[in-house]
């Protein structure tokens, strides 16, 4: 079935071919080796082409002659399982194989950092890393094999693409509207800010030595709000779990809720620990946000159907993959970088202080 005289359905190579009787190297030809052609010949299969609607081989694609396996890696810091239960990288992933998947492109996961043992042999083209690199972390498994490549949500790196959000400002919008609210006693639930396991306050110095940048960047976005208030930064409890999760916040947030003052208003990196951090408020028999107000970062699919639910700071996750992807069809990804939108979106875990 034919719509406007185009085919029905995606147009590929061999949908040209087809309709000009002629093999798909042929056409092949007429876009990386136009010398193998007659220009009469050429000008035919690109005429073709433009009233088929195919634009061309994409630069992956188009290498497969010359020893490509039409494959992504994904690499991944934290284990394999965490690209299926963490609800963010969940919608990353999905933004990732939706590009895959329209490319006819393989997506191999890759676990244990970009140094891992299975990312110096991996089977792919290109490499989307995402990982919060340190900032002095390094890449050389990546960077050896001079493979084009990604880094998502980490520092910008010299010869990679980047994809990421602005954390310092999605977090000081966070922090300002507990602020405006009233709130003058806050306490934060971080992320881990170095790898070392770390159960406890993190105190001045061990923020200042947070290892990952979107830990130290939301830590970043949170004091400038709180010292524009003019309170000071140094009052504020800020309290590490490990291993990163909804427990983790839980634990947390107990901590804090068991500080006297009482925090009234919590500050957590991510969804996942501000629901943990809802939890702990049940167990301790208060209110959100009647007694306490909580405010995430993420908006994951489960912030919205908390109860009550969660407001937090908004990024694209799933948008946040795509691009990611489609900067390695790209002939140079090194040249791109792409800061995605982030949003506060109010609901009604946030409210003013129990006096106020």
């Amino acid at each position: 079935m034919e719509t406007d005289g185009r085919p029905a359905g995606r147009v590929t190579l061999a949908t040209v071919a087809g309709a000009l009787g002629v093999s798909r190297a042929t056409v092949s030809n007429a876009y990386n080796h136009p010398e193998r052609l007659s220009p009469r010949l050429r000008d035919q299969v690109l005429a073709t082409a433009r009233e088929l609607g195919y634009a061309g081989p994409h630069p992956l694609a188009a290498t497969l002659s010359r020893g490509r396996v039409n494959a992504l890696g994904l690499v991944y810091e934290d284990p394999m399982s965490f690209a299926f239960s963490d609800p963010a990288a969940v919608l990353f992933l999905q933004g990732v194989s939706e590009v895959c998947e329209r490319e006819d492109l393989a997506l191999v996961l890759i676990s244990g950092g970009p140094n891992s043992a299975v990312a110096r042999v991996a089977l792919v083209d290109a490499v989307i890393c995402y990982c919060d690199v340190p900032i002095e972390g390094s890449l050389a498994a990546i960077v050896d094999r001079g493979l084009p490549f990604v880094v998502v949500d980490g520092p910008r790196l010299p010869g990679a693409g980047h994809v990421g959000i602005d954390d310092r400002r999605g977090a000081a919008a966070a922090a300002r509207h507990l602020l405006d609210l009233g709130h003058t006693h806050l306490g934060v639930l971080a992320m881990p800010l170095v790898d070392d396991a770390w159960e406890g306050t993190a105190d001045l110095d061990r923020q200042d030595r947070a290892r990952y940048r979107a830990s130290r960047e939301r830590l970043l976005g949170y004091r400038e709000a709180v010292e524009a208030a003019g309170l000071r930064w140094s009052a504020v409890p800020v309290e590490e779990r490990s291993p990163y999760g909804r427990d983790a916040g839980r634990r947390a947030a107990a901590a804090l809720l068991a500080r006297r003052p009482r925090p009234t208003a919590l500050l957590a990196m991510s969804d996942e620990l501000a629901l943990g951090a809802m939890a702990a408020a049940t167990d301790a028999g208060l209110a959100v946000p009647g007694d306490v107000s909580v405010v995430g970062f993420d908006d994951v699919p489960a912030a919205a159907d908390a109860h009550p639910a969660l407001t937090t700071v908004r990024q694209p996750h799933r948008e946040k993959g795509r691009r990611a992807a489609a900067l390695l069809l790209r002939p140079d990804p090194g040249r791109d970088e792409h800061r995605l939108p982030v949003e506060l979106v109010v609901r009604d875990s946030s409210g003013p202080p129990p006096w106020r």
